[in-house]
């Protein structure tokens, strides 16, 4: 498996990022208000919900890829993800020529993977309330970099014992179309546009819905550079 680069970019000058309807300064990020996107039962986008907390996110997730860097997962029909992914947490998902599962060990390093910061679980936690799951205690955070053209095809998540936690998923960094199907493959699938600090969170009846992400676009975001940062919190067990 091919190791890339052991951090996110570092934040350099701007004090500015685009989003969706013109400029907004970043260190009055916290004014931008919140909202919540209804998508089906189950399933919300929480508009905003993380912004004010995304550089101390980034911190963290550079510190993180010290010790489990990014790389490029083969799935077991022997493609390369063009998705660099690492994880954090009591168990971490990883993916080879053998099958998808967890393990608590990362493959590449031989040592557990890093701990789960405290930042992150208790972000999961309000986010998963704030659609209505209660009491979550993911196990695992998948972190996940796109770079330009990077993508994750439509799949649903199957390997978690906890057919019920919600996924909760954070978008940091350079925006994305996130792609929202249906229970099965050929459902028609909706183009969700995802922005800095964006919570998805789906679980109980919409937990097996089909999902993925549409090839990233070139860009530049000041906080990670040329690159998406997606952190993704599970319940496996």
């Amino acid at each position: 498996m091919e190791s890339l680069a052991p951090s996110v970019p570092e934040v350099t000058a701007p004090l500015s990022f685009v989003r969706k309807w013109g400029m907004t300064p970043l260190f009055e990020s916290d004014s931008l208000p919140r909202s919540v996107e209804r998508l089906e039962e189950g399933a919300v986008l929480l508009r905003g919900f993380a912004l004010s907390e995304a550089p101390a996110l980034l911190e963290q997730v550079a510190r993180i890829t010290q010790a489990a860097p990014f790389r490029h997962l083969v799935t077991p029909g022997g493609y390369t993800m063009s998705v660099g992914m690492t994880n954090c947490g009591r168990i971490g998902w990883v993916s080879d020529r053998t099958g998808y599962r967890y393990d608590p060990v990362d493959p590449d390093t031989g040592a557990p993977w890093p701990a789960m910061p405290d930042q992150f679980l208790d972000l999961a936690v309000r986010a998963a309330a704030e659609a209505g799951f209660v009491h979550y205690d993911p196990d695992a955070c998948l972190i996940n970099r796109y770079n330009a053209r990077a993508k994750l095809g439509l799949h649903q998540d199957r390997d978690e014992k906890d057919a019920w936690a919600p996924i909760v998923s954070v978008s940091l960094g350079l925006p994305a179309v996130f792609l929202w199907g249906g229970k099965r493959r050929s459902d028609p699938v909706r183009r969700l546009p995802l922005e800095n600090g964006d919570i998805a969170v789906w679980g109980g009846p919409a937990r097996f819905v089909y999902h993925g992400v549409a090839p990233l676009k070139d860009g530049q975001h000041p906080l990670t550079g040329a690159a998406r940062i997606n952190l993704t919190f599970r319940k496996v067990f």
